[in-house]
């Protein structure tokens, strides 16, 4: 019998493609990007602010920290995650989905940095970052942060990022990037912030969140937990390289 789980790729074998990611490498030099061939992001959102010291355990950062952590900020009708969640962050890879309406790309990252420091002597922050693999849309690093400013508590999640589309894309993808690819990438982003303030607003009225376990295809577990199966998921074009 096939599963909730398994039927959230539709017919793609996706768990053998994320076993393939780890035989893949970063798909770009990082002494590459520069401007104006790159784009260069920040995206910022402000979350509920606590009292001005160290995070609070039940307050917003703790909350927004663990959203971050499990990959639940991303919005499932743009980007879906499947990973195995017994690895170590650092170093773990992770198989996206990238939809485009009719048309969804599997493309890798690996997270190469995970960051637990405090800046500025009162700032806590916690994230990490993840870069893109050979076969990716994109050639990039991206780094979620949640950010708690210990003078003010201020709490605020930060996405900063640097990309460009992978250059062997092919003529129809190359022409479906340069009409579509930056303005969802942008809205990815947009989406990400709305989604984690609302996330931590309902946790801090004591709403489960996320309000069910995440759904596993084999031993892996694909996020956000509210992604769902989809009728036309099976009809969809489904590429597993760019090229």
């Amino acid at each position: 019998m096939t599963s909730a789980g398994d039927r959230l790729f539709g017919r793609f074998d996706a768990v053998g493609a994320w076993r393939r990611l780890a035989d893949a490498s970063v798909n770009y030099s990082r002494d590459e990007v520069r401007r104006p061939a790159w784009n260069f992001d920040v995206h910022r959102i402000a979350l509920p602010a606590e009292p001005p010291g160290p995070p609070t355990p039940t307050g917003s950062w703790t909350h927004a920290r663990r959203m971050v952590r499990d990959y639940e900020f991303s919005p499932p009708e743009i980007v879906r995650a499947l990973y195995d969640p017994t690895a170590p962050l650092l170093g773990r890879d992770m198989l996206l989905e990238a939809r485009f309406n009719a048309i969804h790309f599997y493309c890798g990252v690996r997270v190469t940095e995970v960051v637990d420091e405090t800046r500025d002597g009162t700032d806590h922050v916690w994230g990490w970052a993840y870069e893109t693999l050979d076969g990716h849309l994109e050639r990039g690093k991206v780094t979620y942060e949640v950010v708690k400013h210990g003078r003010t508590g201020a709490v605020e999640f930060l996405a900063t990022s640097y990309s460009q589309g992978a250059p062997a894309l092919g003529p129809v993808t190359s022409l479906g990037w340069r009409l579509f690819g930056r303005r969802t990438q942008l809205r990815f982003y947009r989406r990400c912030g709305q989604r984690i303030r609302a996330s931590v607003e309902a946790a801090l009225r004591g709403e489960p969140v996320p309000p069910r376990p995440a759904r596993r295809v084999g031993d892996l577990v694909c996020a956000p937990s509210d992604a769902k199966a989809h009728r036309l998921d099976a009809l969809a074009i489904q590429r597993i390289s760019p090229a």
